[in-house]
């Protein structure tokens, strides 16, 4: 798959179908847009580009509103990838972006520059200066350009799927809404950070993620979850996102991941660490040993967990049984 950004701005010289949105957390409702993309690039022998943004539009334009990630712009590029896209064009989203009619906008990026034959967005997409283009802009410009214009649906039996649930769900604690919405388990991607080597004293070392800014992260509490080692292999984890008020009164809000059964140095090194259930919230105990005992307890349900986890209805995740530990 190609991956286009500004810097490396060209014109494609073969038609495309385009699928356009921010598609933070490429859940189900953009997997459903843009697989009517490639369907619809197969049918007419045309590539299937995604066109994208890069930050978040709302982090230029109302930053103090503005949503967290669900996932880094290379996990939603792996994504992508994994859906069969052929190109993705990463827009950088700044100020003269944000002022370009969509009329404009619709000449620049997807007649000159993509070659555009029919273009697929969800029912509510809105583009261009003060959000003023909608699926009806695309088809009436369409007509005098050439391309066509296809508005996806994007629900799921009753439910809408979207972004803000999965955030939503993340927030409140609901591991199995967002695990639904998104098609496969929540993941955060991070670079492993020096830590206090409080869990390696109390028998269960972690690996600490350091994440991008504005990630969402899911509510304070344990979690079985597993972790992709530099190997591409995954093996069980055991996950902590919390303050550790059994040691700190007011410690700041940390993703740890204890790997049983693995030893080596992570340290420097970039992890996806993925949440399959949700435990139990954060806890103090009257002790120590007794905090050890639960320690214990939430390892071995992680490994339970994990053994008995399909990881074959999660194609996205990049999972096979070769590579599970």
């Amino acid at each position: 798959m190609i991956v286009i950004r500004d810097s490396e701005r060209r014109v494609l010289t073969e038609p495309s179908v385009v699928a356009i949105g921010v598609f933070d957390g490429v859940h189900l409702g953009h997997q459903k847009v843009i697989g009517k993309a490639r369907r619809i690039a197969d049918e007419k022998g045309a590539r299937a580009v995604v066109v994208t943004f890069d930050p978040h539009p709302a982090r230029l334009l109302a930053p103090l509103r503005a949503p967290h990630s669900i996932g880094t712009i290379g996990q939603r590029v792996e994504l992508l990838e994994r859906l069969g896209v052929d190109l993705v064009r990463i827009l950088t989203f700044d100020r003269e972006l944000a002022s370009e009619s969509p009329v404009d906008f619709i000449d620049r990026v997807l007649v000159n520059e993509l070659q555009v034959v029919h273009v697929v967005v969800g029912r509510d997409f809105h583009f261009g200066r003060d959000r003023a283009g909608d699926v009806a802009l695309l088809e009436h410009e369409g007509a005098s350009r050439g391309f066509e214009v296809l508005a996806a649906p994007i629900y799921g039996a009753a439910t809408r799927w979207s972004s803000t649930v999965v955030r939503q769900a993340l927030s409140g604690g609901d591991l199995e809404l967002a695990n639904a919405t998104l098609g496969r388990p929540f993941t955060l991607r991070g670079v492993v950070e020096h830590g206090d080597a409080r869990g390696a004293d109390l028998g269960f070392p972690t690996a600490n993620l350091g994440l991008a800014p504005f990630q969402q992260v899911p509510a304070i509490g344990i979690y079985a979850g597993s972790v992709r080692l530099p190997d591409d292999t995954w093996w069980p984890a055991a996950i902590s996102v919390g303050t550790r008020p059994q040691f700190y009164e007011a410690g700041e809000v940390l993703v740890e991941a204890h790997i049983p059964g693995f030893s080596g140095d992570l340290y420097d090194t970039e992890l996806d660490v993925a949440f399959l259930r949700r435990l139990r919230g954060e806890m103090t105990f009257d002790n120590v040993p007794a905090l050890m005992a639960q320690m214990g307890h939430d390892v071995g349900q992680t490994l339970d967990i994990f053994k008995k986890f399909s990881a074959e209805s999660y194609p996205l995740l990049g999972w096979s049984l070769g590579q599970r530990r």
